[in-house]
């Protein structure tokens, strides 16, 4: 690949010569979207806690699925799913998952340990599952995660005014008589499908950086449900594009970019809302005359 220059365009079509790279940006868009939106749910309804669980309980799909030659994200989708139903079976409240959560969370660890002791293989497939390889996403996963991708949005879509209205008072959702564990299930496994395909990019370690912080930085933008989700999905894209034209150029994992990017740009958001809290007004007092 040739040197970085200061025509992005130029350097932008150099990369998408290269297959793998073209594989790379159409899944990373795809997941970038998901991410987006899902995140905007997750952080409503106080469930960043749950999508970390369920990135270790993907952990543990993947890591079994790897040991039985098959495509990791079968695994992932497979636990993920069968452990978010449960986490919503077992606790309907939101606020009261944190227990079910975490002793679901321990058992799945140690469970994603043994495989990957009894795995044989190389490395490299348990290095993809931490941290992501997007890079080496074939032409026949870009195809699954478009296609997981459009059930996603399409689920989002009919269930996106139930689901808000839920994420915003849950209490007044159920005395007003909406299917509350429905909806809680049907939350669930939206985040574990996302999970399940966001791995692919950030991994389970780093899954806080999709599933989590675009929506943290659109919702200190925007209060507005529509503008924050628009703003969280240009967030995550513009993260995982950054990621990926830069890694491209600085031989450097793809997953530790995209952190770094929406990292930083939570940091700037909080420390501008910070200054402008501070540079508020202010009563002066002045000495009679």
């Amino acid at each position: 690949m040739t040197a970085f220059s200061p025509n992005l365009v130029t350097d932008l079509r150099d990369i998408l010569q290269y297959p793998f790279m073209q594989h790379a940006f159409e899944a990373g868009t795809i997941i970038a979207i998901v991410a987006g939106l899902v995140s905007y749910l997750v952080i409503l309804r106080r469930s960043a806690f749950a999508a970390h669980a369920m990135a270790h309980v993907g952990f543990a799909g993947a890591a079994g699925a790897v040991l039985l030659g098959v495509n990791p994200v079968f695994g992932l989708l497979a636990f993920t799913t069968a452990t978010g139903s449960g986490i919503a079976l077992l606790g309907p409240k939101a606020a009261n998952r944190d227990v079910e959560i975490g002793t679901v969370l321990a058992f799945m660890l140690g469970l994603g340990v043994l495989f990957i002791s009894l795995y044989t293989g190389y490395s490299t497939e348990t290095y993809a599952i931490l941290f992501g390889e997007i890079l080496g996403i074939s032409q026949a996963s870009v195809v699954l995660t478009l296609e997981a991708g459009i059930v996603i949005l399409a689920a989002f879509a009919v269930f996106y005014r139930p689901l808000l209205f839920s994420a915003l008072d849950e209490d007044v959702a159920e005395a007003k008589g909406m299917p509350v564990l429905l909806l809680g299930v049907v939350f669930m496994l939206l985040v574990a499908a996302a999970v399940s395909i966001a791995v692919q990019v950030i991994g389970v370690l780093l899954i806080f950086a999709l599933l989590v912080t675009p929506a943290a930085i659109a919702l200190r933008l925007s209060k507005r449900p529509l503008t924050a989700v628009i703003l969280s999905i240009l967030i995550a894209l513009g993260a995982v594009w950054a990621g990926l034209f830069i890694s491209a150029y600085i031989q450097l994992p793809v997953s530790f970019f995209i952190v770094s990017i929406v990292f930083g740009a939570y940091l700037l958001v909080r420390g501008v809302a910070a200054l402008r809290e501070s540079a508020g007004p202010k009563v002066w007092q002045t000495a009679p005359d």
